[in-house]
Parts: C-alpha cells; sequence; structure tokens
C-alpha cells in the first residue's frame, strides 16, 4: 500500500493544505486531539529520524503555520516507533493549539 502522506504530497489524497513549498507542507490532521491539529511534513518520504536530524524546512514550515493558526501558542510533537505511537512511516510533527493543552501526559 502507498503511503497516504505521499499521496497526500502528490495531490492524489484530498487533504486541507495550510502551507506548502518546494520541501515540506502543512495539513489537518484527521485526529481531533485538539481544537486544531496540523501535520507539518516533509515532501521526501523520510523517517522520523531522517527529519529530526535536519529539521530546517519542516521546523519553519511548522512555526509559520503554527504561529497563524494558534496564536495563543502551541504544542509540537513527534512519535517515534510502536511504543511512541508513531501510526505513519512518513516523518511528521503534530501540530496541536487551540485552546489550553493542560500539563503533560
Amino acid at each position: 500500500m502507498a503511503c497516504i502522506f505521499c499521496e497526500i504530497i502528490a495531490h492524489r489524497e484530498p487533504a486541507e493544505i495550510f502551507y506548502e513549498d518546494e520541501d515540506s507542507i502543512v495539513f489537518r490532521n484527521r485526529l481531533k486531539w485538539a481544537p486544531i491539529m496540523l501535520l507539518a511534513a516533509p515532501k521526501v518520504h523520510r523517517t522520523q529520524g531522517e527529519l529530526w536530524s535536519d529539521m530546517a524546512a519542516v521546523g519553519r514550515a511548522a512555526i509559520r503555520v503554527a504561529e497563524e493558526q494558534c496564536p495563543n501558542g502551541f504544542r509540537l510533537i513527534s512519535n517515534f516507533g510502536y511504543d511512541g505511537m508513531q501510526s505513519q512511516s512518513h516523518a511528521h510533527v503534530h501540530i496541536l493549539g487551540g485552546h489550553f493543552l493542560g500539563e503533560y501526559a
């Protein structure tokens, strides 16, 4: 099965896209953990470790959209591996906001 994020990046799957440039994309997550839940991802299929070793483009995109969509604050989260609840192999960062997020779990 093809990677759903790669399909979104190729515009073969629908998504509400908030930002897109040559290297990165930010789109709405289908999950609803918070009122605003977006995903920032590199356009090239990479692992979480590869992304975090070179976060420049995706980091800039995540901050730019997060500041626009969550002016009172936000949280950036990445899940690594099964125990970390990573459900997609395509590297990505969750942008959570839209209300007070409370203390860490």
